[in-house]
């Protein structure tokens, strides 16, 4: 993080309205306005929540006529994938244990089946 950035993008994401700006940002570049008409908050609410995402450097605004347009700034979200890849390890893990239970739990249901069947 510069000398000059306030927040981190761990900090920008943390609050699910920033989340969903992002996924705004993420299909077009929009005004302000735009963005507003998306969420139940003031117009200055969304300009804080853009000023954090601004200062995480995860959106750039640029100054279009009177408007001020936004787009997402994708490059600092390697950082936050390479974090997060981390943890796969523990999901390909829990995914595996829960395939086992159940393919364990279909055989077992066979079982029943069958032998409900048989009788």
């Amino acid at each position: 993080m510069s000398a000059l950035q306030k927040y981190d993008i761990y900090q920008a994401i943390a609050d699910p309205t920033r989340r969903e700006v992002l996924k705004l940002l993420a299909e077009k570049e929009r005004p302000i306005s735009e963005i507003t008409s998306h969420f139940p908050m003031s117009r200055t609410a969304i300009a804080k929540h853009l000023h954090v995402l601004s200062e995480a450097e995860l959106v750039v605004g640029k100054k279009v006529g009177r408007e001020k347009r936004y787009r997402l700034q994708p490059e600092p979200f390697s950082e936050l994938k390479q974090w997060l890849s981390y943890f796969d390890q523990f999901w390909g893990n829990k995914l595996s244990i829960l395939k086992h239970v159940v393919e364990k739990g279909e055989k077992e249901e066979l079982k029943v089946i069958k032998a409900e069947y048989e009788s």
